[in-house]
């Protein structure tokens, strides 16, 4: 134990060295005066962020207004807390931060694999975290500028817009991945060689990724659903938000978010109830007694549909008979809807209203039932049962 507490005192309090630099300063003294410091700025941050969104929402500004508002208070607190931390760093650092900044620069700038003209280093690393961030807002902001500006205008419709908007978005994302490395100095021609070598030994790994991938480009150049699409993927019913190079995002109708892989969307059946066409026909069956006047109980039915706030003037509800079933007739309301996202609201409207409608015209909705005939030799048991019940309960 106490060799373990000297060693422990001679890591914190012995000067901190890194590679060939040695700092005027322990890891205990980088730990009280910066490390502790930068800590208390990020909880005062927060607590100060927290507060004020607080008494935002006790204010009478729009939605709107109070998102600006604390976009800007995010930025200007995130500003002094940089501005703080830096302060820290220059106090502990001292007149020699010059020195020590370049001589970390060795230590990260020092290539650890060589290929031809291509050597990449720590700080090689490092860049290419800016470079992918860059590419993904550059396919952000392309999207958006396309959609916005130059597709509305054309006049494309929505399939043709998302898979030209997509491909650009894409592209750019490309485009910009191979500049940024060809900036860091990274030659693509050595990185291929290497990424292929890598690939055999990978691509028994990244299978199921890889047929993501693609099943992502069909989905995107196919076109068999776009986001906003209303779409039923295996026992999942909801809408398309967003649909990537890998995966699908659905919202279902209970507001849970399923990420679907693109390979499944493929592989199975989708059912799409707005490929080309949001309007749908809504199926309300329901059961009459065998005594029901059929005419009345479709003229009843039919009206329900015609007045359902959901369903569209042209074409009109109407009502066919199914089948003869045991317990009754059954009977089907079709109504259009204009919306396949109305298709729960109106169903549960149609089904209230179709039992009003019925009680109040006296039709009967038959349920299952069963008659038990006795045979006339089952009658002597039957009897003996009886007895045998009676004489238990006059003894008890």
């Amino acid at each position: 134990m106490g060799n373990f507490l000297a060693l422990a005192g001679q890591i914190f309090f012995s000067p901190l060295k890194i590679g060939d630099i040695e700092f005027p300063f322990s890891l205990m003294k980088v730990t009280i005066e910066l490390l502790l410091p930068i800590l208390l700025i990020v909880i005062v941050y927060r607590l100060i962020l927290l507060s004020a969104v607080r008494l935002l929402r006790r204010t009478s500004l729009e939605e709107a207004g109070r998102n600006k508002i604390r976009r800007f208070l995010r930025l200007g607190f995130g500003a002094l807390a940089l501005l703080g931390i830096t302060a820290l760093v220059l106090r502990l650092l001292g007149a020699e931060i010059a020195k020590y900044g370049e001589a970390l620069y060795r230590i990260v700038s020092a290539p650890f694999f060589e290929s031809g003209g291509t050597k990449i280093s720590l700080l090689t690393l490092l860049l290419l975290i800016p470079v992918f961030y860059l590419s993904g807002k550059m396919g952000q902001l392309t999207r958006s500028f396309t959609d916005r500006h130059l597709f509305s205008r054309v006049g494309l419709d929505e399939s043709k817009k998302f898979s030209f908007s997509n491909l650009l978005r894409y592209t750019v994302m490309v485009l910009t991945v191979v500049v940024g490395l060809t900036i860091i100095g990274i030659d693509l021609s050595a990185l291929a060689v290497m990424f292929g070598v890598l690939g055999i030994g990978l691509g028994f790994g990244l299978q199921s990724v890889v047929a993501n991938m693609f099943a992502g480009l069909v989905i995107i150049f196919s076109r068999p659903i776009k986001e906003g699409d209303r779409v039923l993927v295996g026992e999942y019913e909801g809408t398309v938000t967003n649909i990537r190079l890998i995966s699908t995002t659905i919202n279902t109708i209970s507001y849970e978010t399923i990420i679907v892989p693109n390979r499944l969307i493929i592989d199975d059946t989708v059912y799409n109830y707005s490929y080309d066409d949001r309007r749908i026909i809504l199926r309300n069956p329901v059961q009459v007694s065998y005594d029901t006047d059929l005419d009345q109980a479709i003229e009843v039915m039919r009206e329900v549909g015609r007045r359902n706030p959901f369903a569209l003037t042209v074409p009109e509800a109407d009502v066919r008979v199914s089948s003869f079933d045991d317990s009754g007739i059954t009977l089907i309301l079709l109504t259009w809807l204009g919306d396949v996202s109305d298709k729960y609201s109106a169903s549960s409207w149609n089904n209230l209203e179709i039992w009003r409608s019925f009680r109040d015209e006296g039709i009967e909705i038959p349920f299952p039932q069963r008659d038990l005939h006795l045979r006339s030799g089952m009658e002597p048991m039957v009897r003996e049962l009886r007895e045998l019940r009676k004489s238990l309960s006059e003894k008890s």
